[in-house]
């Protein structure tokens, strides 16, 4: 991805832009220490936070009389980025409330902006289930870039295979192979349909007791699938385009639910591309989780994989033990980080 030019008149706009965001919070951080010296805030309190927006979080207290009551918050800036899931110290203000401090995060999710900086999209995650199905077509190297983010932040992976009522003998063709692969390899898959309740005793019992993200491209049936998990919730369901059966975005922040049997779920906004270019390409066959058994075992120390003599994967592809699709794919998603402005090589 080649990075965006800006004129000089752009660059100053952008400029004084960030200057007044600055300001703005720089202003409010007074007002915070004002009301801290005063004794205008109330005692220290645990939550979560369960929505975010812009500089405002909604905060869940979760001890005390107040545990379940939902305030509006605002963030000290040294604070650094918080994001749905964090557990945080926050204080009752005269206005609504302020977070204070931000717990240690057990893990975190982490991806790429367009401007190649790394922001985490979600924290204290169990598992991520990656949400594909057959509209809009699943792709192998999407699922594989979510894979290698999961494998990498040491969250477990499951893919569900949504909406499995529209699989039929000419999509069966390709989906059913490429989710094959997955089983092969050890991943655990979900089959289910919200039109045919298919497949969703089996969701709740993997949700139960763990804090979960969905993740996947738009139109997958994500809200869908929330819905139906969590009645009463009624997210927004978009419809497909028809020209491309690409899905229409729906969710604009990313959201905690309480999943009644016990557990949490996180709906994040729908995301078409992954990029992974803030890793090390050195670190990419980490993420294969198939593929680690195989590092450092060819011939040539600097092997790069590209059908040299001795090189463990060529070996591992003649006998089948490794996939072809997944080793193209680790190929592919190689070349992208490679070309991209943002890798760490460049």
């Amino acid at each position: 991805m080649a990075k965006r030019k800006v004129n000089r008149r752009q660059a100053w706009r952008i400029e004084k832009i960030q200057a007044e965001r600055k300001a703005r919070a720089e202003r409010k951080d007074a007002q915070i220490d004002a009301q801290l010296e005063g004794g205008d805030l109330g005692s220290e309190q645990h939550g979560i936070i369960i929505s975010h927006y812009g500089k405002l979080v909604d905060v869940e207290a979760t001890d005390g009389s107040e545990a379940g009551d939902i305030v509006r918050c605002h963030m000290r800036t040294h604070l650094g980025q918080l994001v749905t899931g964090d557990r945080v110290i926050w204080r009752k203000s005269p206005d609504a409330g302020v977070v204070v401090a931000l717990e240690e995060r057990a893990s975190e999710l982490k991806r790429p902006n367009s401007q190649g900086e790394l922001k985490p999209v979600a924290a204290n995650i169990d598992s991520i289930l990656i949400v594909v199905a057959v509209e809009p077509r699943a792709h192998a190297s999407l699922i594989d870039r979510y894979l290698v983010a999961a494998e990498l932040s040491d969250i477990e992976p499951v893919i569900v295979l949504n909406k499995t009522d529209l699989i039929n003998e000419e999509n069966a063709e390709w989906i059913l192979p490429m989710i094959d692969t997955y089983i092969e390899i050890g991943y655990k898959i979900i089959y289910a349909s919200t039109s045919t309740n298919h497949g969703l005793d089996e969701l709740y019992e993997f949700l139960a007791g763990r804090t979960t993200v969905f993740v996947g491209q738009s139109g997958v049936g994500k809200s869908s699938l929330v819905n139906v998990l969590l009645p009463g919730v009624d997210m927004k369901v978009g419809a497909l385009s028809d020209t491309h059966k690409k899905g229409k975005h729906t969710t604009t922040t990313a959201r905690l639910f309480h999943i009644p049997g016990g557990g949490d779920l996180i709906d994040s906004p729908g995301i078409r591309e992954f990029g992974l270019w803030h890793i090390d390409p050195e670190r990419l066959l980490d993420g294969f989780k198939e593929l680690r058994p195989y590092i450092g075992h060819c011939k040539f120390r600097d092997c790069a994989h590209e059908e040299e003599p001795g090189c463990a994967f060529d070996e591992a592809l003649e006998s089948g033990a490794v996939s072809e699709q997944r080793f193209i794919s680790y190929k592919q998603i190689l070349l992208s980080m490679l070309d991209s402005d943002f890798s760490p090589r460049n």
